[in-house]
């Protein structure tokens, strides 16, 4: 065996892609073999209308479904026990259906995990919050139907929670959390209102950016086969996603947060959340996202303009991108060439940009330009965060070795404090 490794993997669901897409999904389900089905989605989402049309075509196509509308906007490791609950009083089931954001397919693949298999929720979040157990008997077919262009969860093997009690958003991550089947229909993110969009859409380039700027599976230690993992750092395959989302973005998001009606744009953006999802769900995401986790789990009086009223809350794609710009000045060294490339596949079609001289910012100014353009906040000052937080943000952010393993320079404590103070302010 060699000192490094020279082995990278890829795992990815099937996919339906397209306008009119989840019209066929109970010939789909029915496919699978599933012949009675929990629909899992949120009571937003459920007010579309959406998830019944999905309950009503699965009915048509022979295949029992009941909707639970149950699911917590991101989600904690009580809803997650709720919608657990709800499934095991209303089943068994053979098959799984979410319908809606991450939150909803995050929640489903929990709900899937825990009826296959035995065990308390937090035996199997990642460590050290959790035990980190991976599940011992497959789960069942489980088909995620996106309504938001944001999270990637339809093609990846994570589920994310917040963990009340540590005040710490984190994770679940295992192969058979990937869904069986991806139905990707942009005509149902039309509905999503502008800042869910931006939000989200922010989050889909940090995907991309940071599986782009991962580090190499070839700077890894060999691992025998028994200890590889879905994030197995930047390969060939995850690149070509990346980099084709990257460019998809630069002329989509910005669009589609202007105006939700625009088709072209709504289908570029899904698009780029899939194959942004389909990149860092093998290659891995890094600083930003280990940075995000505390930022949503301490949120305290902030709740986002767009949202409606509820708790606090800091949307995960906002806590991912507020410290990027900052988080890829760290990063830089390890390999500028990309990092100048992204700024450049992120400026618009036909736009002028006048990127600084200095090579190191221009990727933080391409992404400051995209942040204040589709109305997130100016840095975390803005969603009530100061200095006395910084160092409970970096405790939190330590407590994900997972995603900051995946970062293409060694990171420190007082790397990730340097990364909070000068996100701030971002402008």
């Amino acid at each position: 065996m060699t000192a490094h490794e020279e082995v990278f993997t890829y795992g990815s669901p099937q996919l339906k892609f397209g306008p009119g897409a989840a019209g066929e999904i109970g010939y789909d389900v029915q496919r699978l073999g599933v012949t009675r089905a929990l629909v899992v989605t949120d009571a937003g989402v459920a007010a579309t209308g959406a998830p019944a049309r999905v309950a009503d075509a699965l009915a048509a196509a022979g295949v029992q479904a009941l909707v639970y509308d149950g699911v917590h906007v991101e989600p904690t490791d009580a809803s997650m026990r709720a919608a657990v609950a709800a499934a095991r009083a209303t089943g068994p089931w053979d098959g799984f259906v979410a319908v809606g954001g991450g939150s909803a397919i995050d929640t489903a693949k929990v709900v899937n995990l825990l009826t296959t298999n035995d065990g308390d929720l937090l035996d199997y979040v990642n460590a050290p919050i959790g035990g980190g157990r991976a599940p011992e008997r497959a789960l069942r077919p489980l088909v995620a139907v996106p309504t938001t262009t944001g999270t990637g969860s339809e093609s990846t093997t994570i589920a994310v929670l917040d963990v009340l009690a540590a005040e710490v958003k984190t994770g679940i991550s295992h192969p058979r959390l990937r869904p069986a089947l991806a139905v990707v229909d942009p005509l149902l993110t039309i509905s999503q209102p502008a800042a869910v969009t931006a939000s989200a859409g922010l989050d889909v380039l940090c995907h991309a950016l940071e599986s782009w700027t991962a580090k190499p599976y070839t700077a890894f230690a060999a691992k025998a086969a028994h200890e590889r993992v879905p994030y197995c750092g930047a390969n060939p395959v995850s690149d070509l996603w990346s980099e084709r989302a990257l460019g998809l973005l630069a002329r989509s998001l910005r669009a589609a947060v202007e105006d939700g009606s625009d088709v072209a744009a709504r289908t570029d953006l899904a698009l780029a959340a899939t194959m942004a999802g389909m990149g860092f769900g093998n290659a891995g995401v890094h600083v930003p996202h280990a940075n995000a986790y505390p930022i949503a789990g301490r949120v305290r009086g902030y709740r986002p303009e767009g949202y409606g009223p509820g708790e606090p809350l800091v949307p995960h794609g906002m806590a991912v991108a507020l410290t990027a710009p900052e988080a890829f000045r760290l990063t830089f060294d390890a390999d500028p060439a990309r990092h100048v490339r992204a700024a450049e596949l992120l400026a618009p079609p036909g736009a002028a940009v006048d990127l600084p001289d200095a090579a190191r910012e221009r990727l933080p100014a391409a992404l400051v330009g995209v942040i204040r353009d589709v109305g997130l906040p100016n840095g975390l000052a803005a969603v009530g965060y100061g200095e006395a937080d910084v160092a409970a943000l970096v405790e939190g952010a330590l407590q994900q070795p997972r995603l900051l393993a995946t970062a293409p320079v060694p990171v420190t404590a007082g790397d990730l404090a340097g990364v909070i103070r000068g996100s701030l302010t971002l402008w």
